[in-house]
């Protein structure tokens, strides 16, 4: 909702501009306004406009260059919308593009509205959003805890109080302990939502896009509304049509189908219940096995053109891999384990699940050890390395988090092990049993994380007695084991090699 403009209106064009209580330099300060804020005009006095500030309920003179008169008519409205498409390629000026964009929906006809605006405001917002998302982060990490409280450095914080009086809503939202400040996306549902309006496909596109974004999913939904959600997300997804958009945005639909299909994949399996079917093909695909979703991520993720993508929008399917990655083993079904190592898995506690390896020659031994997980035990990655003697079981805790536990022998006791895909401040990642060396006892491991937002591939050797770090490389062929001894279902499946 947008706020009521008149027709005697200043838009504030610059940062941090003296609100005084006389017209002259040396008057006394009332307030500070800010970029893209209006106000009603009530005179003009010595080349300062006396104005009044709804928003601080507030009155005063302001210095008339940062201060620019604007007219609400029909026959305005071009000129506020040439200035509205120049501030939308700016960034750093959404505050003030909205405000220009407010001004053009209260003068144009009803008759020439189109999606435009909403769209372009839209944009606008969400940017303002990232920005102030930034500056909590590098607060955060320099420790300021009044700057990242308030969710912004500088004036962001300002600016997103200013876009509030035409109604653009933020939200805060809390993943894996980082505070996150997103759009609540109003505008590009209405773009999505009002077919008068004539929206084109990269308009949808992007509506679309903005709306199914995973960094702007609470990590604390009720499970159930979870997965309702991601239910909706990918059917938003499905309104676009491929072909109707050009390549990058259509590498950047299949990049976020596939980040939705494998949070659809997480999602049923925790839940260990299907969705109720649907009439439509988008429900009949959700309501099958979670091995079904994780089947359409990985479709769509390969149907992505990396190289379409370009440095700006590359993180997008850089994030897409570690989802797909994490969610790989719930395609596969458990095969039948031969050998003298077995693993069964049977529920623990409410929501837990407990695993036992056994020794097939000693049945009577009982269960050589236990371990219980409140994580998805992928019995389908279970892998037996006989001259180890070892197994090793992937498990995922987290909707983008895989770990690979591994059972040997230590000290001439069992034990398990946890291999993480990262420990400084991880984001997203997985790990791959890529491999044994029998002569020297080397596991062959892979590696992708994202931490800090940049993302980190390794190959290593560990030595299985104590999983220490042998040799690393950022590419297996430089590890002449990986030519000889890595396992074929690896190099087959892993997107570590893609």
């Amino acid at each position: 909702m947008m706020l009521a403009l008149t027709a005697t209106l200043a838009i504030v064009v610059q940062d941090h501009a003296a609100l005084r209580a006389a017209p002259r330099a040396n008057g006394t300060e009332l307030a500070r306004v800010w970029q893209g804020e209006v106000l009603e005009v009530r005179g003009e006095q010595a080349g300062y406009l006396k104005v009044y500030d709804h928003r601080l309920e507030r009155g005063g003179y302001l210095q008339g260059t940062a201060g620019r008169a604007i007219e609400i008519s029909e026959n305005a409205a071009p000129e506020l919308l040439a200035v509205m498409r120049f501030l939308q390629t700016m960034p750093g000026f959404e505050a003030l593009g909205i405000s220009y964009g407010a001004a053009y929906l209260k003068a144009v006809p009803v008759r020439d509205l189109t999606a435009e605006p909403f769209d372009a405001i839209a944009q606008m917002a969400e940017r303002l959003a990232d920005r102030a998302s930034a500056g909590t982060e590098r607060a955060s990490a320099s420790g300021d805890r009044t700057q990242a409280s308030s969710g912004s450095t500088g004036g962001l914080a300002a600016q997103v109080e200013v876009v509030e009086q035409f109604g653009i809503r933020m939200r805060n939202v809390e993943r894996n302990g980082r505070m996150r400040i997103c759009y609540d996306g109003e505008l590009f549902q209405r773009v999505l939502s009002a077919p008068e309006l004539g929206p084109s496909p990269d308009e949808q596109a992007r509506a679309v896009l903005a709306l199914t974004r995973p960094d702007c999913v609470a990590a604390d939904v009720d499970p159930n509304a979870r997965l309702a959600a991601d239910l909706q997300r990918a059917r938003l997804l499905e309104l676009v049509k491929d072909d109707a958009v050009d390549a990058m945005t259509r590498s950047r639909l299949h990049a976020r189908r596939a980040v939705v299909w494998a949070a659809v994949a997480y999602g049923d399996e925790r839940r260990q219940q299907s969705v109720a079917p649907a009439a439509d093909t988008l429900g009949a695909i959700a309501s099958g096995t979670a091995g079904t979703a994780a089947q359409r991520a990985r479709a769509e993720l390969l149907a992505v053109h990396p190289e379409t993508l370009g440095d700006d929008r590359r993180a997008e399917y850089l994030d897409a891999v570690l989802r797909v990655g994490a969610v790989r083993w719930a395609e596969g079904l458990p095969s039948p384990q031969s050998g003298s190592l077995t693993l069964s898995a049977a529920p623990g506690d409410p929501g837990q699940t407990c695993v036992e390896l056994h020794d097939a020659n000693r049945p009577r031994a009982g269960a050589l050890i236990e371990r219980c997980t409140y994580g998805l035990v992928r019995m389908a990655s279970v892998q037996v390395i006989p001259r180890g003697p070892a197994l090793v079981l992937a498990v995922q805790p987290l909707e983008s988090w895989r770990e690979l536990w591994v059972f040997h022998e230590s000290a001439g006791s069992w034990t398990v092990d946890v291999l993480c895909p990262g420990l400084d401040d991880p984001d997203a990642g997985y790990v791959d049993f890529a491999g044994y060396v029998p002569a020297s006892r080397l596991l062959l491991i892979a590696r992708e994380v994202k931490a800090r937002g940049r993302l980190h591939r390794s190959f290593e050797e560990l030595r299985l007695d104590d999983l220490a770090l042998v040799r690393q490389a950022g590419s297996p062929e430089i590890l002449p084991d990986f030519g000889r001894w890595q396992d074929v279902g690896w190099r087959r499946d892993t997107l570590a090699l893609r």
